[in-house]
């Protein structure tokens, strides 16, 4: 199933009638910046989701997201770019389960479908480096999870990172990364994060708090 949103107010409306990629981490206990406690709370509208949209990141995060989905097309042109702003994937049985895609791909050949993520984000200190080596970011991999949950058609993800930092005369650095992510690798995991999130709407419909999971430290 899918909502076509005529614009970003009607895309935040429905968005907040379910669960969506980004609250995933939250609901495992793996966002250190909103606890699963702090999420239902927002769902059942005790308190408000605090808006950001006009932090700079973010601001930058959506600009630079229609040309990474572009560079994607040229670097890799056996595969079909689609994407559509303020449409809503809805899972087939459970309909609060909610994607909303940077983009849709088809392999050109094979005719697999699969999922375009782009991320931006700044490295502050050289530990971040840890975070996107050999892997993603763990709230990012939840959410490939969650859209894996939605969209039962795709077979695999792609995430392009643009990463930026500095040296230490100050320039910039800019370094792309690419990653691919097989459901078939990740079928337990999407399984578990299928269970915990329909669990985690029970006690928003049932207005009743859940224990709260605190992050690893």
């Amino acid at each position: 199933m899918l909502i076509e949103c005529k614009n970003n107010d009607e895309w935040l409306l429905e968005r907040s009638k379910g669960i969506g990629g980004s609250d995933a981490s939250s609901i495992l206990g793996l966002n250190p910046y909103k606890s699963n406690v702090e999420l239902w709370r927002e769902k059942t509208g005790r308190t408000k989701t605090k808006d950001i949209s006009h932090k700079p990141y973010v601001l930058y995060g959506k600009q630079a997201e229609e040309h990474l989905r572009k560079l994607f097309e040229l670097d890799y042109p056996e595969y079909e770019v689609a994407y559509i702003p303020y449409n809503i994937h809805i899972h087939k049985d459970y309909n609060y389960l909610r994607a909303s895609l940077d983009g849709e791909l088809l392999h050109k050949q094979t005719l697999e479908k699969g999922i375009f993520e782009a991320k931006t984000t700044e490295i502050r200190k050289k530990t971040d480096w840890t975070n996107w080596d050999k892997k993603i970011p763990m709230n990012y991999f939840c959410q490939i999870l969650h859209y894996f949950i939605v969209k039962t058609d795709c077979s695999f993800a792609k995430l392009k990172a643009q990463i930026k930092s500095h040296d230490l005369s100050g320039e910039t650095i800019l370094t792309t990364k690419h990653y691919h992510i097989e459901r078939e690798n990740h079928k337990n995991d999407i399984e578990m994060l299928l269970n915990k999130e329909i669990e985690f709407w029970w006690y928003v419909q049932n207005d009743k708090a859940p224990p709260l999971i605190l992050p690893e430290i």
